[in-house]
């Protein structure tokens, strides 16, 4: 028992093992974006009753479908543009509404009047003026800055003023407090104080002071200090202290950076002192993300990629392979991409591979310094991995990208050498595969049989407790040399569905396992019979990776101790719920005895003779209906009694045809109180007429 759970164990090990291998490689590689980003924000940023949402929402989705060209509804753009309209032309509309309804308008182009804009930048401007937090010299300045971009004159009178007030805000870390009351600074902070900066610096009438710009630079160098960073190069910005409250999260603080530094870059004059690599870094931050499942975090990605795409400092270019697995059975060319984050065409460049590195021998480099050819026609760097002698397996291509014209290094960052992985897959020769039992004592085989590992077998063997069981075989790759695959394990299951895993271990170029079945008849639990031979061998390098049958073997195993351990319940077909269930036998109780049909109506016949008998004594006797009333609200309730008295007579007939008791009381219980009301007033008018009679 013992030996069988460390086999199981040693199963599990190698099966983490293989996954924590395969993970890197299978994860998704950081790719331009592409035409799966449109699809998902057609259907993220679908509107909800013919509207997007608040102010804020409707400007992310517009704005995110202008980055990607994605067509919007011209209905829905219409009416949104009259209540943006609307909201920009009332009085009591709060500056964080009028920034995000000026910037939609900027995206749809609705019409609004100049004195509106007029009277708009005369509200925005008092606002700034007794503006004391940051968010409100954003949203002012933000809006004003919409207005500018109308074409309308808009120009800050104390533009140093408001540029010394905001800078009052930062810290020595080039972080920035939200307000004078703030006791913690933020980074996401940072990004919306640099791009209020970079609109008061567009909004100012004169130049803005040069000393206080280059104060604000050497702010952003040291923010970009605390950027962070993690093993793959990818970098991003994150809060120093986390506040519940307060915290945004790494895509959120990283895009406010980005859109603050990228909106100061383009305002200012002069460069920013930040390195490429760190501008690369952000840019492959953002597309390592894939395609996020928020309109907020979407937004956020693709409007900070759209500032990297376009900024000043360093316009990043991303290196991706198509395919990050090559076939040497298909023979399959290495292709590289090297485009911006939006899949734009990169300036021309050369792509060498510098080094290629085996999982198997990571010190050695199983290629060096190989140029890729271009193809103009697709856009793609290639080179054949046929002729390069690669063997199958995992690899890791380090990539440099060496640009043509040298002005452009300044222009782009291509992050000096590229680590990716990939993998070569082909056929693996399956070789000198035998099965056979040996004799325990002198180890001679008693019976040998080849196999042809590609395809099943069905070979018939039988061995006693004291033999054992051979199996072995080779694999080699296409270049020849021995292969180790991640997997292999021979399954031996009983007729009882008992089922046992062995490990094979690679010795001396091949695969070999001997089961001695004297040490294992306590893992089979005595249990003698026909075990069915399974062979599992498996890789991701392994175009032909296989599950075989073998055939059987007929063991004889000795009876079971007394205390011997039993087989484990067998694990139930978790489909098996599925299936057809037993069939339900009612058994119904007899009815009970009835008396004759005939009796049944003669005494139906009897219930209605009272009533025919009275129908026969008014014609005798004649109506009376000389104290009917004669005036009209006495006349009425003395038509609805009589009414309500037919109703309860209807009422019998109905509970004798169909209605239930219940049905019936619920019934009875509503005409009741109506025939006291009616009743008792018709009753009332009766008695006081009778009363004057008499006294007349």
């Amino acid at each position: 028992m013992a030996r069988g759970r460390r086999s199981v164990a040693l199963l599990a090990l190698i099966c983490a093992l293989l996954l924590h291998s395969i993970a890197p490689a299978s994860a998704a590689p950081i790719r331009p974006i592409s035409d799966a980003h449109r699809s998902a924000a057609a259907e993220l940023f679908a509107p909800i009753d013919g509207s997007y949402g608040s102010l804020e929402e409707t400007y992310e989705a517009l704005r995110t479908f202008q980055i990607l060209g994605v067509e919007k509804s011209a209905e829905l753009s219409h009416e949104t543009c009259l209540s943006v309209a609307e909201k920009v032309g009332s009085s009591s509309t709060p500056a964080k509404d009028l920034f995000y309804a000026l910037r939609i308008t900027s995206i749809l182009g609705c019409q609004i009047d100049s004195s509106t804009y007029d009277e708009v930048a005369s509200r925005l401007h008092a606002v700034l003026k007794d503006a004391n937090s940051l968010l409100e010299f954003y949203y002012s300045i933000g809006g004003l800055l919409s207005i500018k971009d109308q074409g309308h004159d808009v120009i800050l009178s104390d533009a140093d003023g408001t540029f010394h007030a905001i800078k009052a805000l930062s810290q020595s870390d080039g972080r920035w407090r939200l307000d004078t009351n703030s006791a913690e600074s933020s980074t996401f902070a940072a990004g919306i104080a640099l791009e209020s900066l970079a609109g008061v610096i567009s909004l100012a009438g004169s130049e803005v002071d040069q000393s206080m710009i280059g104060v604000v630079k050497n702010d952003i160098v040291k923010l970009f200090g605390s950027i962070k960073s993690f093993d793959d190069g990818t970098l991003y910005f994150d809060e120093k202290h986390v506040d519940g409250s307060e915290y945004k999260g790494p895509l959120t603080t990283s895009a406010s950076v980005v859109r603050g530094v990228s909106a100061f870059a383009a305002a200012a004059s002069g460069n920013l002192n930040i390195p490429g690599d760190k501008i690369l870094g952000l840019a492959k931050f953002f597309l390592s993300i894939g395609v996020p499942g928020t309109t907020k975090d979407f937004f956020n990605q693709i409007d900070s990629l759209s500032c990297l795409e376009n900024n000043r400092v360093s316009i990043p270019l991303i290196l991706s392979l198509p395919a990050t697995v090559l076939s040497l059975t298909s023979k399959d060319q290495l292709k590289v991409e090297v485009t911006t984050v939006f899949g734009s065409a990169a300036p021309p460049l050369t792509v060498n591979l510098v080094q290629a590195y085996s999982s198997d021998s990571k010190d050695v480099p199983a290629l060096e310094n190989k140029e890729l050819q271009f193809d103009a026609e697709n856009v793609v760097h290639y080179l054949d991995i046929a002729a390069l002698k690669l063997d199958v397996g995992k690899y890791t291509f380090v990539f440099e990208v060496t640009l043509h014209d040298p002005d452009n290094v300044n222009i782009y960052a291509t992050g000096g050498q590229n680590s990716i992985r990939a993998f070569i897959t082909g056929l693996i020769k399956v070789d000198k595969a035998e099965i056979g039992i040996l004799d325990s004592d002198a180890g001679s085989v008693e019976s040998l049989q080849k196999l042809d590992l590609s395809k099943d077998n069905s070979v018939s063997l039988s061995a006693n407790h004291l033999q054992k069981l051979r199996l072995s075989f080779v694999l080699t790759t296409p270049l020849g040399h021995t292969f180790k695959p991640h997997q292999v394990f021979l399954k031996l299951r009983h007729e009882t569905k008992v089922e046992h895993i062995f490990i094979l271990e690679s010795s001396a170029r091949q695969y070999k396992i001997v089961l001695d079945f004297l040490g294992l008849v306590g893992k089979f639990y005595y249990l003698s019979g026909k075990y069915e031979l399974e062979l599992t061998v498996g890789d991701a390098a392994m175009e032909n990776s296989f599950i075989r049958a073998l055939g059987h073997i007929e063991l004889d195993l000795p009876e079971p101790p007394e205390k011997a351990a039993r087989p484990p319940p067998l694990a139930a077909d978790p489909l098996s719920k599925f299936g057809p269930k037993q069939e339900i036998s009612h058994i119904f109780r007899a009815p009970e005895k009835r008396p004759p049909k005939e009796l049944s109506l003669a005494f139906w016949g009897l219930t209605l003779l009272p009533f025919f008998g009275f129908l026969f004594g008014l014609t005798k006797l004649g109506v009376n209906l000389k104290s009917f009333p004669s005036s009209p609200v006495p006349a009425a309730f003395s038509i609805l009694f009589h009414a309500g008295i037919a109703a309860v007579l209807l009422l019998y007939v109905l509970f004798w045809l169909k209605l239930d008791l219940f049905t019936t009381l619920k019934i009875l219980g509503f005409l009741g109180p109506f025939l006291v009301f009616v009743g008792h007033r018709t009753l009332s008018y009766l008695a006081s007429t009778s009363t004057k009679q008499k006294a007349a």
